[in-house]
């Protein structure tokens, strides 16, 4: 019999955004327990680095432009240094004695890992001998993968993330202009086709090998939007276990094809809906921040600033106290993370299905709400609004809080209490957040508030420094209370007509 919760949730259907990996294996779930870019729950409390080693590219996709030495852009393919082997690993070992609670080191860029191998590798075997307790990823388009599966097994590397944008060659061409095939340029269906072949025949020798494999798919509407869900369906099939759908960034000032020729990028409501129909089959990542391929710190920021090469130059690091500190650190979120995970469990009654059907009265369907929040990090509600340079997205029931995207922007204010030319940049944000019917802060202006209001969105700063679903949970209550969210049961429709 299906157990429900006394709210009247299924445990496989119901829960918090901690339960995302609820039902894979244990042995998967203990590697990526605190992997910010796996697990949507690490990803508040653990930090991860890219090192910008790899500059060369086999491929040329129609939504990348790589560029370096620009701090101003966030996005995949931007850096502001490249960096030897011998410079990334010095940087790895001190962002990791800095910021204890960093986790993962990947290489990401800005052209493929795999187009650049003897850099890569010779990163990965000098971190895995002098940092052992560091996690080792790798991004590529696949093109290169297969003949480097051996070698990445060897470097403690157990994460891999292929960019698989389509399974169709003809779709392929519309998306990728040429790869770099064995000495020879191949444009065209050709060459979709080899590259699409190979990203396949890669991840199916991943997965033979145990090491996890995570999917990126660019969502390009009116190119491969309708066909995602055929990729999701096979790259399950073939052992992925985890599928980030991303919006195409395609401004105009970035330089790409499709930035040039006005390609438009999904809305939040089509990237959502495209997700939710690819979820039966696939468990999907909603928390990605399409990352520089330089990016220090916590998802949703960037301390690279911090960790410049002549900032760190003279640097002496004792990496075997930094560990120990690490441990201490990890332990301590750790140990948070199951504290609140029994509090949870213990504050839950479960009740058979057929006692819910005898004794429970029918109550009116509440909705669920689109909310945004700005974030720092940490779980919990500790960034001005006026200070945000994104907001993650959240869809909030009655008894169930889910993470479904972020809303990237310009920041309001300047930090200096004075929001300059605010208008435009403050009209930008607004609509950034179309289809959220709240948004909370740890703090807000008058004007912005007004604004907000205007736009039909409920400014909310009365949970400053409370964990974001604890708060989330709490204005959906205080919603529900006020009448706004009900709908009508079936049985009261019956009724009514």
């Amino acid at each position: 019999m299906t157990e429900m919760t006394a709210s009247g949730c299924s445990e496989s259907s119901c829960g918090s955004t901690a339960d995302q990996l609820s039902h894979l294996p244990e042995h998967i779930r203990e590697k990526v327990h605190n992997h910010p870019c796996y697990s949507e729950q690490a990803h508040h409390h653990f930090a991860r680095m890219h090192v910008a080693v790899a500059p060369a590219c086999n491929i040329q996709c129609n939504y990348c432009n790589r560029k370096y030495d620009c701090a101003n852009e966030s996005r995949p393919g931007v850096v502001s240094e490249l960096l030897t082997p011998e410079q990334a690993i010095k940087k790895t070992l001190v962002v990791a004695s800095e910021i204890p609670q960093m986790t993962v080191l990947g290489i990401a860029g800005p052209g493929d890992p795999l187009a650049n191998p003897e850099r890569t590798f010779q990163t990965f075997q000098a971190l895995s001998e002098t940092a052992p307790d560091i996690k080792l990823c790798v991004s590529t388009n696949g093109l290169a993968l297969p003949e480097h599966v051996e070698e990445l097994s060897k470097h403690n590397i157990d994460h891999v993330t292929i960019t698989i944008n389509c399974l169709d060659p003809e779709i392929g061409a519309k998306i990728y202009p040429w790869i770099f095939w064995k000495n020879r340029r191949i444009k065209g269906v050709k060459g979709a086709k080899i590259l699409i072949e190979q990203q396949q025949k890669g991840l199916e020798m991943l997965t033979e090998k145990g090491i996890l494999v995570k999917v990126n798919s660019v969502m390009i509407p009116g190119v491969n939007d309708k066909h995602l869900a055929e990729v999701s369906k096979v790259v399950k099939s073939k052992g992925a276990f985890l599928h980030n759908i991303m919006p195409l960034i395609a401004e105009a000032e970035h330089g790409t094809y499709y930035g040039i020729m006005e390609q438009l990028g999904p809305t939040q409501a089509e990237l959502k809906e495209l997700q939710d129909a690819c979820e039966g089959d696939m468990n999907m990542m909603r928390h990605c921040r399409q990352c520089r391929a330089d990016a220090v710190g916590l998802l949703g920021e960037d301390r690279g600033s911090e960790f410049t090469l002549d900032k760190i130059e003279a640097m002496e690091i004792d990496y075997s106290s930094a560990m120990e500190k690490r441990k201490v650190v990890h332990d301590n979120i750790a140990a948070e993370l199951a504290r609140k995970e029994e509090e949870k469990a213990q504050g839950v009654q479960f009740v058979s299905l057929d006692s819910l059907r005898k004794t429970a009265k029918p109550k009116p369907q509440l909705r669920s709400v689109l909310m945004a929040v700005a974030t720092q990090g940490g779980g919990i509600i500790n960034q001005h609004f006026g200070h945000a340079k994104e907001f993650l997205i959240y869809e909030v029931a009655s008894d169930n809080v889910k993470l479904i995207g972020h809303a990237k922007t310009d920041q309001y204010c300047s930090g200096n209490n004075t929001c300059g030319d605010g208008e435009t940049v403050l009209q930008k944000l607004i609509r950034s957040l179309d289809g959220c019917e709240v948004v909370l802060s740890a703090k807000i202006g008058y004007e912005p508030w007004e604004q907000l209001e205007e736009a039909g969105i409920i400014p909310n700063s009365e949970h400053a420094m409370e964990p974001i679903e604890e708060a989330l949970l709490a204005v959906h209550k205080e919603m529900a209370e006020s009448g706004a969210l009900e709908e009508k049961t079936e049985a009261g429709l019956r009724a009514t007509a």
